[in-house]
């Protein structure tokens, strides 16, 4: 089911959501200080194109840097990136087939917002919600 999930995912979202990653990675990277942030934006980017079968759970021990980090992230890049999975995840749940597909969009919207101190795991990796 996952894999039927993520293939719609691909088609419907998945391809423009994750070049909207790969492109904010890029602009991000263009300076020294904007490195960490475009990595950031190219592993939200890669968990975007296939979100079914992951999930998002909080680093332990990433402290006030990356509180820091999320707030220049937020001002950068996280607020066009969210706008970008509200508008996809509302045009989705117009249809009742896209409705999965839309609360999955709106599920990564808070990674969007504030990626620095989380870690994308497999939903079938031993403790991975923890």
């Amino acid at each position: 089911m996952k894999t039927i999930l993520n293939v719609i995912w691909l088609v419907l979202c998945g391809f423009w959501m994750f070049l909207g990653y790969l492109l904010a990675g890029l602009l991000l990277c263009i300076t020294i200080i904007g490195i960490p942030f475009g990595l950031a934006a190219f592993r939200i980017g890669v968990y975007a194109l296939w979100p079914f079968g992951y999930m998002v759970v909080d680093r332990p021990g990433s402290g006030a840097p990356s509180c820091v980090g999320n707030a220049l992230w937020l001002i950068l890049a996280g607020w066009w990136l969210a706008l970008g999975h509200i508008v996809t995840g509302v045009l989705l749940c117009i249809t009742i087939i896209g409705i999965p597909l839309g609360i999955a969009n709106f599920k990564l919207i808070p990674v969007s917002l504030l990626p620095l101190g989380k870690e994308i795991v497999r939903t079938d990796q031993p403790f991975a919600g923890r």
